[in-house]
């Protein structure tokens, strides 16, 4: 291989590199800056935001979202969900993820006659409903998922009642490769 062809070889390489630095540098800007947004929205509420590695991570706990073993919306809920949406709209790339937990309780009778007879059913009756009020404030369809994971992840133990209160939550996770 002639030297020539051996640099460029070598240039096309260092600038392949180079613009995957600068992309993962504009992501990391983008998610950084959401995260100071919604840490400044969410001030005294019941949220945590963790900026993790490539994601941003909101958890909600469900108390604040749902009455206790529902799954519908209460005022509150929207008022803690309006807050996020102005972040999460003015995302173009950035895929938006909400995850719904659950306890490891039974279903009551009340939900089972409304048709849910597992917590994977109420967790994703909970992500759906998040999902359709993001939508609604300008949320991109197409950028948005719900994903129910039951009683899967805890992050606590389901032995005491301050346990499962905080398994029961809502998160929704920002990836992917920023505006």
């Amino acid at each position: 291989m002639s030297f020539a062809k051996q640099g460029f070889i070598a240039l096309s390489i260092a600038a392949l590199a180079l613009l995957s630095a600068c992309v993962s540098q504009n992501k990391y800007n983008q998610l950084d800056q959401a995260y100071s947004q919604l840490q400044q929205a969410y001030q005294g509420d019941e949220v945590e935001i963790r900026q993790l590695q490539g994601e941003l991570r909101i958890t909600i706990r469900d108390k604040i979202l749902f009455p206790e073993g529902g799954y519908r919306l209460n005022a509150k809920a929207e008022q803690v969900l309006a807050k996020m949406a102005p972040t999460l709209s003015g995302f173009k790339n950035t895929k938006v993820v909400v995850r719904g937990y659950t306890d490891n309780v039974s279903i009551g009778a009340d939900l089972r006659n409304q048709g849910i007879a597992t917590n994977l059913d109420l967790s994703s009756k909970r992500a759906d409903n998040v999902v359709d009020y993001l939508i609604r404030k300008g949320v991109s369809q197409g950028l948005i998922s719900a994903q129910g994971m039951g009683e899967s992840n805890p992050v606590a133990s389901n032995a005491t009642p301050e346990g499962r209160a905080q398994n029961r939550r809502i998160e929704v996770t920002l990836v992917g490769p920023g505006n």
